[in-house]
């Protein structure tokens, strides 16, 4: 008898210390209708042909396989639901404003989460966030556009960027979920995998040079998806009535998804890579090439790097495995994980070692306790050489070794730029990631007007692109007037900040994040002043409303993760270009005592940096934590400085050309306009006049 869930010819390493376990296999075959009404399996989940082997736990010897492992609630609500279809198909039919908790847990996999305003005292006020599935970032203009409109109809009027390129539409009611699916598959978009126990958006360098590794990369990140993308139709059953949305598929894509000589497929199953349980938990690719660390990289599950030759001609690809940035409070067996060079792949094996990576985390993460089923937790408990020899078991290779990498940048592109065809693109800062008012409106009005197509950035932000050179002016004054300004006249520390939502939607939130994060930029603004750090000075701070680190704060020079209401857990030793995690600094700081814990660190940071260059980030490593702690028991406020002149008018470039083009007006320098403006001011002071 065939079955849908048993992998067939599974590998049993060489090693003897190594061993796979294999699936039993969940139903059979032929009991599995792909109808969207079926919803009820006749084999008894307590049945021998029910047990579940893919958790990183000891195979029982055979006398003892009458107990069964032990699963998460998660995984049998998997098991029966007809490859993520029912009860969710049901519980759309109703007339409450909610799905029920089994429903709830597979609407994530068609993109979607159940949420309610938490703000809101009394019956809660149900909603739906979709977020889309948008490879390397990239928007249509129609797809743009067709979520613009969107948000206006059916959502609270904004949207969202979110860290991983996607777009997230809150507020959608239950009513409306077909319509609001529906809109964005026709403008040739897709919500599939955004959430859920699969892969997720992968990442891509955002900005759309014209260079080989670019477009390599791009195109790589894109064939990631595409192989990892469920297959049995569920997505399409439930939202366009299984109408057959036609894409055409690269084939080197088909081949490798369908290539089962190294035991890595279920051949029988509607889903080959992922059978009836799909992964153990969420699962996330990145892709870039050296230098351009735009995607954080090192936090993925598998981080792709692009490896050229002398002449930019691509070669293949080193990987990173076991990235995660996911924790929870006061379990120290859970944490924040870098991930680790894994090895060197020719570049058309990418797909085959990609997929081997994924089957050795779908046959051996655990699915017993939803803590520990990310990738990172199977090779901190295994090893990386342990890790590596069974992932070469599915790839039928060994890695070759790691290739050389130059040093990790962090890139924002942010600003114009050449894109090495002709045209321009322009990196916009948008706080957050929050598009809406005047900026909503201004945007749409460009990409409509221009016919633009858009990127999504890991960092919240957007890029416009395919700009004609005739158009720059223009389109740089429109913006400039809805306050989407160039990266040199937005706060250093606002370019690189980032935040999760968090409340009033989030149901994970503990405390502010997106909400909070302006005012508490404005207070370290004020607190650099007050200890003497210039402007043009910066650090990354990021901001999360609980431990999951959505914004990735584990990677922050600066980091707030909220531990309780009005409360952070403070995080330092993250670096400027995203390759040091940082640690727990202190626990449990309120957010209106947060300039007792910044000040003293800031202001010893001025004062005993080695050199001008070293980063917030570096300097809170050198001098460490407890030396550090003590700086802050002991904090009584900055010395005060004697006295004295300072006849340095202008602190920075910018301030020194605004100036100077004022004065040029009037026939000066900016020096004498500058003397003129002060000494008019004491004098209106000292006539009592004001100014």
């Amino acid at each position: 008898m065939t079955t849908s869930f048993g992998a067939a010819n599974t590998v049993i390493p060489n090693d003897p210390n190594i061993r796979i376990r294999s699936f039993n296999g969940l139903k059979p075959s032929h009991s599995l209708s792909l109808g969207t009404n079926l919803r009820a399996f006749p084999v008894p989940y307590a049945s021998r042909s029910s047990v579940v082997r893919a958790v990183s736990t000891p195979v029982k010897p055979e006398t003892e396989t009458k107990t069964e492992t032990k699963r998460s609630k998660v995984e049998i609500i998997k098991e029966q639901s007809n490859f993520i279809r029912y009860p969710l198909n049901e519980e759309l039919l109703t007339d409450a404003p909610n799905v029920n908790e089994s429903a709830t847990q597979l609407i994530k996999f068609h993109g979607s989460y159940q949420q309610y305003n938490r703000d809101e005292r009394g019956a809660k006020s149900y909603s739906f966030m979709l977020r889309t599935k948008n490879p390397c970032g990239k928007v249509s203009n129609q797809l743009y556009l067709t979520m613009d409109d969107l948000a206006d109809q059916f959502g609270i009027g904004t949207l969202r960027l979110t860290t991983r390129q996607t777009f997230q539409l809150h507020g959608v009611l239950k009513k409306d979920l077909k319509t609001v699916m529906r809109s964005i598959i026709r403008s040739m978009g897709s919500t599939l995998g955004a959430c859920g126990d699969l892969n997720r958006n992968v990442l891509a360098p955002p900005a759309p040079l014209v260079r080989k590794d670019y477009l390599f990369a791009q195109k790589t990140a894109e064939n990631i998806a595409a192989l990892l993308t469920p297959q049995s139709g569920f997505y399409y059953d439930m939202w366009v009535d299984g109408e057959q949305i036609m894409t055409a598929e690269p084939p080197e894509v088909v081949k490798a998804r369908n290539d089962n000589s190294h035991g890595t497929n279920f051949p029988d199953s509607p889903e080959p890579i992922y059978g009836t349980q799909f992964l153990p938990r969420k699962f996330k690719v990145a892709v870039t090439v050296p230098t351009d660390n735009s995607v954080d990289i090192l936090t993925n599950d598998i981080g792709v790097v692009v490896v050229s030759d002398e002449n930019g001609e691509p070669q293949g690809f080193n990987l990173y495995v076991g990235g995660g940035m996911g924790r929870t409070h006061r379990l120290e067996t859970t944490f924040p994980r870098l991930g680790e060079p894994l090895g060197y792949v020719p570049k058309e094996d990418i797909l085959y070692a990609v997929k081997a990576i994924v089957v050795t985390q779908r046959e051996n993460g655990r699915r017993d306790d939803r803590k520990y089923s990310r990738m990172k937790y199977l090779i901190s408990s295994w090893g990386i050489e342990k890790f590596r020899s069974v992932v070469e078991q599915y790839y039928g290779k060994k890695f070759e070794p790691f290739r050389q990498l130059p040093e990790w940048e962090f890139k924002s592109h942010l600003g114009w730029h050449e894109q090495g065809d002709g045209g321009l693109f322009c990196g916009l800062h948008v706080d957050n990631g929050r598009i809406a008012g005047k900026m909503k409106k201004t945007l749409r009005e460009i990409i409509e007007k221009y016919n633009l197509n858009v990127r999504i950035t890991p960092n919240q932000n957007i890029i416009l692109c395919d700009i004609r050179k005739a158009w720059k002016r223009p389109i740089t004054t429109v913006l400039a007037q809805a306050g989407l300004l160039l990266p040199r006249y937005v706060d250093p520390l606002n370019i690189t900040a980032m935040a999760c939502p968090s409340l009033p939607l989030c149901p994970l939130a503990i405390t502010e994040a997106e909400r909070g994060i302006p005012d508490i930029l404005k207070r370290i603004r004020a607190v650099f002043e007050k200890v003497g750090l210039k402007y043009n000075e910066s650090i990354v701070i990021r901001v999360t409303g609980c431990p999951n680190g959505c914004a990735r704060p584990y990677m922050a020079e600066l980091g707030l993760v909220g531990d309780g209401p009005n409360s952070y857990q403070i995080w330092l030793g993250g670096t400027h270009n995203q390759t040091t995690l940082a640690r727990t600094f202190m626990n449990k700081v309120k957010v209106q005592e947060l300039e007792k814990v910044f000040e003293p660190l800031f202001y010893y940071w001025k004062q005993k940096r080695q050199t001008k260059d070293e980063s917030f980030g570096d300097f809170t490593n050198r001098m460490g934590f407890e030396k550090l702690q003590e700086l802050v028991e002991k904090w009584e406020g900055p010395a005060k400085a004697t006295a004295r002149y300072n006849l340095k008018l202008f602190t920075d470039k910018e301030t020194y050309e605004a100036v100077d083009e004022l004065a040029k007006l009037q026939n000066k320098s900016a020096h004498q306009l500058a003397i003129e403006v002060i000494r008019n001011f004491v004098t209106s002071q000292q006539n009592g006049k004001g100014f």
